[in-house]
């Protein structure tokens, strides 16, 4: 499991904007990566609604942030623009990105975790715990504490 002062593993996924997402891309931003089991279930949708929601907070702090899930890049895309996400979804296919960061769970699908990572690519915070209805806030109060 990786915890907190890990330097992020080597991951390459594709977003819903096109991009490539690696760890060198991430690198010179603080950066929410955030794990979710599987577009459109209640939860996942609590999830991303909530972090949406509170997406003006967030990008006070100038950072990046991204959703990760096996699902295929067109379901992440329709998840997106169904929900009107104004971040970038990361398809995981093949689960590499999972397996990277150690959130494998039931038939290979995410656990929901998140991970604040400092522009040196360094782990500084984990969510082992997500409140899906109240994540974005979560998020906040932690980069408030950590981004001065």
């Amino acid at each position: 499991m990786l915890t907190i002062g890990d330097m992020v593993p080597n991951f390459e996924g594709k977003a819903t904007d096109g991009s490539i997402v690696t760890n060198e891309t991430i690198k010179g931003k603080w950066t929410v990566l955030f794990f979710y089991p599987k577009a459109f279930t209640p939860g996942c949708t609590d999830e991303v609604c909530n972090i949406r929601d509170n997406y003006s907070n967030l990008k006070k702090y100038d950072i990046n942030i991204y959703g990760v899930s096996k699902d295929d890049l067109k379901t992440q895309k329709e998840f997106k623009e169904k929900y009107k996400l104004q971040y970038e979804l990361i398809a995981d296919e093949e689960g590499k990105i999972i397996k990277a960061f150690k959130v494998s769970g039931f038939g290979g699908f995410a656990k929901r975790k998140t991970f604040i990572i400092n522009p040196e690519g360094k782990i500084v915070h984990v969510f082992d715990k997500v409140n899906t209805s109240k994540h974005g806030l979560e998020v906040e109060e932690v980069l408030k504490k950590l981004i001065k």
